[in-house]
């Protein structure tokens, strides 16, 4: 299984699977429901759309919203594309991959769990074999990085990470969205802007230094503890020193990411650029940015630079779509993986390893 078969797009030759997407009405599962169509995967095979009652009864492409609840038929589902939040994928995955399905989870519900991968496409694709039924996908900031990092990582080897996110409203949701417009709006005619009611302060015309949620007792929000927990697995080296701080910033779509690391062997900044323009799934340019990565699949990396304060310091930029390759895209090349590699479980046993 190569990385690359990740990013080839449709599969040739359909199989005629049942393909499932929970919460299939909201941000992420809109653009899942784009991604599988821009793929050609709802061509062969059929999709089945889920999402809560309230939204049971919308038709979506011809296709008919069902109720997530107890009247839920699960039966025949072969892939679970699973974008409702954590709450729903305790409750719901296990019930899918008990009547067959194999799940590919978007939310943080099972990423930490050694027993299930947590796969980059381009990265890790191996770690799906032997897989139970149970796929995470990443979280959206770690994602980008990971496609980033991999070929250097590979080459020479990463000591030690240092990350600022500046991560868009979109990460935490449409009502996000609608705050941030809202609050422009306002600001650009000259009223009273509304009270936040996302965030502990205005993200219109501000930075919010904070992203993510603190637990008790932790100075680190969540977002961060994401990213330095989920970077160590994919790459699969413990000793990564990882250090990050996640940031809001006013961007509707696209995450970027100051990035500074310390490779265990010399690397010049021509071959990590090398390294780089071959990589699947990266575009290498100068200076990246949000608004032309939005509505695209690849990872923008950029400012590539030597840091002159350590012999193997390298610096760069790197910038994706939150919604697409953060989230959606990668669960829709992680299922064409599954189908392509015959990864699927069959009556329940584990797929191949």
């Amino acid at each position: 299984m190569s990385a690359e078969s990740s990013a080839t797009g449709p599969l040739a030759g359909g199989v005629g699977h049942r393909i499932a997407v929970v919460g299939a009405t909201g941000a992420v599962g809109t653009v899942m429901l784009e991604c599988l169509r821009e793929r050609g995967l709802d061509r062969d095979n059929e999709l089945i759309l889920f999402a809560t009652p309230r939204s049971a009864g919308r038709v979506i492409d011809g296709r008919t919203v069902r109720a997530l609840d107890d009247t839920a038929d699960l039966r025949g589902i072969d892939i679970a594309l699973f974008s409702a939040g954590g709450g729903t994928s305790r409750e719901w995955a296990p019930r899918f991959v008990q009547a067959g399905a194999t799940v590919i989870d978007n939310s943080s519900a099972f990423r930490r769990d050694p027993d299930v991968p947590l796969v980059v496409s381009e990265v890790n694709p191996h770690a799906l074999r032997g897989h139970h039924g149970l796929i995470a996908n990443p979280n959206c900031s770690t994602m980008q990085l990971m496609v980033a990092l991999a070929p250097i990582h590979r080459e020479a080897g990463i000591a030690r990470l240092v990350v600022s996110t500046y991560q868009s409203v979109s990460g935490t949701g449409q009502r996000a969205l609608e705050a941030l417009a809202a609050e422009a709006r306002a600001a650009l005619d000259g009223e009273p802007l509304p009270d936040p009611s996302i965030y502990p302060d205005h993200i219109a015309f501000n930075v919010i230094g904070a992203a993510g949620n603190f637990a008790e007792g932790d100075d680190h929000t969540d977002e961060e503890r994401k990213m330095m927990f989920e970077t160590v697995k994919i790459l699969e080296d413990p000793d990564i020193a990882v250090a990050v701080t996640c940031v809001r910033v006013p961007v509707r779509i696209g995450h970027s990411e100051s990035v500074n690391l310390e490779t265990r062997r010399p690397l010049s900044v021509q071959r990590a650029r090398e390294l780089l323009a071959a990589a699947p799934g990266v575009i290498l340019e100068d200076v990246p940015s949000p608004l032309r990565a939005a509505g695209r699949d690849e990872v923008f990396v950029g400012r590539l630079r030597r840091d002159p304060t350590h012999p193997n310091g390298l610096a760069m930029f790197v910038v994706a779509d939150n919604l697409r390759k953060g989230a959606a895209t990668n669960a829709v090349q992680i299922a064409e993986l599954l189908l392509s590699d015959g990864l699927l479980r069959s009556s329940g046993q584990p797929a191949a390893a």
